[in-house]
C-alpha cells in the first residue's frame, strides 16, 4: 500500500523552521517501519516543499503556500491506499483523515496497526 503519514508540521511551532524540521523529522520517523512493514511511504511535505519552492515561495508561511499544501495532500489521497495519522493537533492531518475516510480509506492510529507490520 501507498500510505500517506499524516500529523503535524506547521501546527504549534509558531512557525519556527527549526520547529517545523523536527515536525517532520517526527513524521519521518514512520517512514521506515512504514516501508519495513512492505509499503511505501508518503509525507505531504515531501511533494509540497519542492512544489513551492519551484513556485517561487521560499516557506510554507509564504502566500502561495496555501495553494500547494494542502492541496497537495488531498491530491496524493487520490493515490495513496490508506493514512497513518500520527498524534498532535494539526489542521492539515486531520483534513488528510477526513478526506481518506470520505474516500473510504483506512486510517490508522499507530504504525504497529497498519497490515503486515514488522517489528524493527
Amino acid at each position: 500500500m501507498l500510505i500517506l503519514i499524516a500529523g503535524p508540521y506547521r501546527s504549534g511551532t509558531g512557525d519556527d523552521p527549526e520547529l517545523m524540521a523536527r515536525n517532520l523529522a517526527r513524521l519521518e520517523e514512520a517512514a521506515w517501519p512504514v516501508f519495513r512493514s512492505g509499503h511505501v511511504p508518503m509525507i505531504g511535505e515531501w511533494v509540497a516543499l519542492p512544489v513551492l519552492r519551484g513556485a517561487g515561495g521560499s516557506s510554507p508561511m509564504d502566500p502561495i503556500a496555501a495553494e500547494i499544501m494542502y492541496p497537495t495532500a488531498e491530491r496524493l489521497l487520490e493515490h495513496c491506499d490508506a493514512v497513518l495519522r500520527l498524534p498532535g493537533e494539526s489542521t492539515g492531518a486531520d483534513q488528510d483523515v477526513r478526506i481518506a475516510r470520505e474516500r473510504g480509506l483506512p486510517v490508522y492510529e499507530k504504525v504497529e496497526d497498519i497490515p503486515g507490520y514488522r517489528a524493527a
